[in-house]
């Protein structure tokens, strides 16, 4: 099915706008695809998207700020998201010692056991997203997009 079809227009469109829409669309099904591997946990994708920043800080606590920066995603509602962490026992929040104003965030055992199931259901949905690909397409695709 092409663009004009999905979006149910028989006018021909630009090619740039053609383009763009079709970002847009492949865009909102790999959100779609990711969303429904991680429903069975019960977390938003920014949620592990913040999850998985915290695991790669290895034990090294995260402010608010570095999590932010380091979102797939910018948002300004991180707080509400490590909260959520929070009440699942999948993040601690510290005040900082040296720093009072400082809050440093750091993932639980808990938060990366579940975080091993997650990557696993995720990594499902992403080889069915890119089944279709050859490794040279998606090299080639990675190039064009990095035009961006």
């Amino acid at each position: 099915m092409n663009v004009e079809e999905i979006i149910k227009t028989s006018k021909k469109m630009p090619l740039e706008t053609r383009t763009l829409i079709h970002l847009t669309l492949v865009h909102n099904k790999l959100n779609e695809l990711a969303t429904n591997a991680l429903k069975p946990f019960d977390v938003s994708l920014q949620q592990f998207n913040v999850l998985r920043i915290l695991r790669g800080q290895q034990g090294k606590p995260a402010n608010l700020s570095t999590l932010n920066d380091r979102m797939v995603t910018k948002m300004s509602n991180t707080t509400r998201l490590v909260d959520k962490l929070l009440a699942k026992d999948y993040v601690v929040r510290n005040v900082c010692p040296s720093n009072r104003r400082k809050v440093e965030i750091l993932i639980t055992e808990k938060g990366t056991e579940a975080l091993s199931h997650m990557d696993q259901a995720v990594a499902e949905a992403e080889n069915i997203m890119v089944q279709q690909f050859t490794k040279e397409d998606l090299e080639q695709l990675n190039i064009l997009l990095d035009k961006f």
